[in-house]
Order: structure tokens, then C-alpha cells, then sequence
């Protein structure tokens, strides 16, 4: 069954949006072509209407294909094209009508009427004086639409953010650790296999770069989650639910590194296969702010944050993010994409989020370390801040998670030419990382359940 909410339209499967941004794009097309020779006003509307099926198709096909700049542009130039075409329109109209009320005018001087006008649309306005009507009702047009489209940006964006949940699949398993054998072998080229977990994955590394084959023996009764339910996942979690992977956005400095070389996507698919639990088809990025719209029992289990030059988060996000790592029990894990600058800026800033928990290093036989995977050490591509993780742990669980040396490197395509070993370990304890986040989530919602029955 499908519950018609806002995070349905991330649930259905790459192909299904495909279908409705082309399908939107057809029908522009035909609406294009069906008004030939009808008024030229009535043509121009729906000339300015199909700009945004258009808008959206080229936007969506840049996110999905992996383009973020490109994306961003299309983004930028169709919200700046949007307003253009709507401020054209305002003009047109307001123009229209100061004739109207013009000729209006004009008609009642010749009877001798004279009254004190508010309308705006009306060039005899007392306001516009007797020198510049025309530019100051153009000026005043302006402005108006201007914070019109401002408040319906605004409106927009409160009414698509209140109803986004998240929800883990549901499963159950018990937390123990992975017993593997791994060897390294030679793979022939011919049996190169995409992932299963993923309905189109875009940007595959060439197959002569594939140097090796994983060959993992486990349990065959092994399952990795909570509960006693049947699959891989959680108790607490829904049929429709799947891990999604959810990168920060934030000013002043490049967080969205590695993410056109598919760092996020690459450590989402490795997580689902390593794990067995359902996984969303592609990564995604919120603003910090966007993180008050999920709420307290349906928002993310982590968030992922990177970055190597300024890292400038005020003081709204600031509440937001302490709310989000106390209040909806989520975990922060952050990863220095290159610079001891960008790490100082991180613990800072957790010093301003959590004033009264002092940053811990981790050890290795914590339970983020062990499980699933059992870490030998702390894998890195290069120690920009250090060589230890960093933790914040509130009432006995890690709610922040600080990686020092560019761990979303070694998830990148390419793996920023870290050893093969290196690079398996990165997404071992990408992967332990996730499932601890999630587990600890579960057991908090579940706890909740215990008190309310």
C-alpha cells in the first residue's frame, strides 16, 4: 500500500521518476505544438507554463545521473527564469489595467470628478505624485512581486518539509560481528557484475580498473540488525522503509566534496550488500535547517558532513543540529575532507552544539569498531587531523562521530589511490558506523514503545 506523503515520491524506484519527469516533459511538448493559431496572449502563457516541466526534467536528470554542479545550475537558472517570466507577466498586467483606469480617468475629468485614488494600478494614484508615475509604479511593481515570490518560496518550502520522515527497513537479526574469510583475486573481465541494489548505477568504474575480488564465507543463519523478525533490518523499521544516506549541506566552504566521484552513493551500495537491508536507490543532501522537518521518531539515524575549507554553521543551525543529536537521538558522523583547518572549525563547532560533553578519542574495541566488522585500526587516506576518531557520547551513546583522515576519499570512485586494503576497510567502518547509528536508533524506539504500553 502506498501512503501518499511527501517521502513516498523518495520511496518509489529511479524508473517511476523517470517516468513522471518525462511524461511532464511530453506533455509541454504537446501543448507546445496544440495552440497553434489560437491568441497570441493565451500562447504566450502557456509557453511561459512549460519552462517548468522543462525546469524540472533537466534538474532532476543532473542529480540523478551524478552532475551536482551541473545540477545546481540548472536549479539556479530555473528559479532565476521563473521569476523573470512571472515578473514579465506582473508587468504586463499591471500595465493593462493602468490604461484601463487611464481612459477611466480621463472620463471622469471630463465630468469633473475628482477624487483621492489608492489604487495601485491606477496611474492617478496620489502616492505616485505628478512627475515619475510611471517609474515609480513600475519601481512599486517590482518590489511587490518580488516579496510575493519570496513568501510563496518560503510557503513552498515550509509545506514540502513538514511531511519528510525516514524510516528504517523492518527485519530483526542480532549484533554480532561478521566472521569472514577475505582473499584477493584476479577478476575476469567478462564477469564484471553490476550492483543488484541499485536500479541504474551511473558512473561504473571501467572494467580494467577492477583489480579485485571480495570472497566473504559467513554465517548463512547470520543477520545483521535488531529484533527477532524475520530479514535483515530492524524491529522498529517499516516494509517500506530503506537506509538512505544523507550528506549536510552548509555555507562557506565545498560540502559537496567527492560527491560527483559518488563517495556517498558507493558507501550506500556497499552498505545494503554487506548488511542485506534495503537501501534507497541514490544518495541524498539536506540543508542543516532541513533537519528540524523530520520528526522526532521518523528522522534520519545519521547524517553524513565533509568539507576542507570553511565550515560556517550560525547559530539557528547550531540549535537545530543539538536538537537533532539529543532530542531525535540521530548521530553526526563528520569526516575531514582535507585540513586541519576544517577540523579545528568541526570541533569548535561541537563545542558550541554540545557545550557540556567533552570530545573523547574512540578506542578500537568500542562497539562502533566491532560491529559488524571488527576494525584492526582506523583506516585513513591521509590524517589531516589526526590519527584517532573522535567521539561526543550522551547518556552512554555516541550522538557525533569525527573521522580524521578523508574517509569519503577511500568510498570515491578511484579511491584516491589508497591500497585495496585500505579502501575495504574504509567501508568496513563506513558500514559499522551506519549500523551502529540505526541499531542505536532502534533500541531508542523501542524503549519508547516498552514505556508507552
Amino acid at each position: 500500500m502506498l501512503w501518499c506523503d511527501w517521502s513516498a515520491w523518495y520511496l518509489l524506484p529511479t524508473w517511476c521518476h523517470w517516468l513522471g519527469f518525462t511524461g511532464g516533459l511530453a506533455g509541454a511538448a504537446y501543448w507546445l505544438h496544440w495552440p497553434r493559431g489560437c491568441d497570441r496572449t493565451l500562447y504566450r502563457g502557456i509557453l511561459g507554463a512549460c519552462v517548468l516541466p522543462l525546469w524540472g526534467f533537466l534538474t532532476f536528470a543532473a542529480f540523478t545521473l551524478g552532475w551536482y554542479r551541473l545540477g545546481k545550475v540548472f536549479t539556479a537558472a530555473g528559479l532565476a527564469a521563473t521569476f523573470v517570466i512571472g515578473l514579465c507577466w506582473a508587468v504586463w498586467y499591471v500595465e493593462r489595467r493602468s490604461r484601463h483606469y487611464e481612459s477611466a480617468t480621463k472620463g471622469d475629468a471630463g465630468e469633473g470628478v475628482a477624487t483621492r485614488r489608492w489604487n495601485p494600478l491606477d496611474l492617478a494614484a496620489w502616492y505616485y505624485g505628478s512627475r515619475r508615475k510611471r517609474l515609480d509604479q513600475s519601481g512599486l511593481t517590482f518590489l511587490s512581486y518580488s516579496l510575493c515570490f519570496l513568501l510563496a518560496l518560503f510557503l513552498a518550502g515550509q509545506i514540502s518539509g513538514c511531511r519528510e520522515i525516514y524510516e528504517s527497513p523492518f527485519g530483526g537479526g542480532k549484533p554480532k560481528k561478521i566472521q569472514q574469510i577475505v582473499k584477493i583475486q584476479q577478476v575476469i573481465k567478462r564477469k564484471f557484475i553490476i550492483n543488484p541494489y541499485s536500479a541504474v548505477v551511473f558512473n561504473p568504474p571501467p572494467i580494467h580498473d577492477i583489480k579485485l575480488q571480495i570472497l566473504e564465507v559467513t554465517d548463512n543463519k547470520y543477520r545483521v540488525g535488531y529484533g527477532d523478525d524475520p530479514g535483515a533490518g530492524f524491529a522498529t523499521g517499516t516494509n517500506r522503509g530503506k537506509v538512505r544516506f544523507i550528506r549536510l549541506e552548509y555555507d562557506g566552504g565545498d560540502w559537496d566534496q567527492d560527491l560527483e566521484r559518488n563517495a556517498d552513493l558507493n558507501m550506500l551500495l556497499q552498505y545494503g550488500i554487506r548488511t542485506k537491508h534495503r537501501v534507497a536507490d541514490r544518495n541524498e543532501t539536506r540543508k542543516i535547517s532541513q533537519l528540524a522537518n523530520f520528526p522526532p521518531r521518523k528522522s534520519p539515524p545519521f547524517v553524513y558532513i565533509t568539507g576542507q575549507r570553511d565550515l560556517n554553521i550560525g547559530k539557528g543551525e547550531q540549535k537545530v543540529l543539538r536538537e537533532y543529536l539529543t532530542e531525535k537521538h540521530g548521530l553526526l558522523f563528520a569526516d575531514n575532507g582535507g585540513s586541519g583547518g576544517w577540523g579545528g572549525q568541526f570541533l569548535e563547532l561541537m563545542r558550541r552544539v554540545l557545550p557540556t560533553v567533552e570530545a573523547k578519542p574512540i578506542p578500537l574495541d568500542h562497539p562502533i569498531h566491532r560491529i559488524p566488522y571488527e576494525i584492526p585500526f582506523l583506516p585513513y587516506v591521509a590524517p589531516h587531523g589526526g590519527k584517532d576518531a573522535i567521539g561526543w557520547t550522551v547518556e552512554g551513546r555516541l550522538v557525533a562521530y569525527y573521522h580524521p583522515g578523508d574517509i569519503g576519499d577511500a568510498w570515491a570512485d578511484g579511491h584516491a589511490g589508497v591500497s585495496r586494503k585500505i579502501a575495504e576497510y574504509c567501508y568496513q567502518t563506513g558500514t559499522n558506523v551506519m549500523f551502529y547509528a540505526h541499531a542505536e536508533y532502534d533500541k531508542w524506539l523501542r524503549s519508547l514503545e516498552q514505556q508507552e504500553q
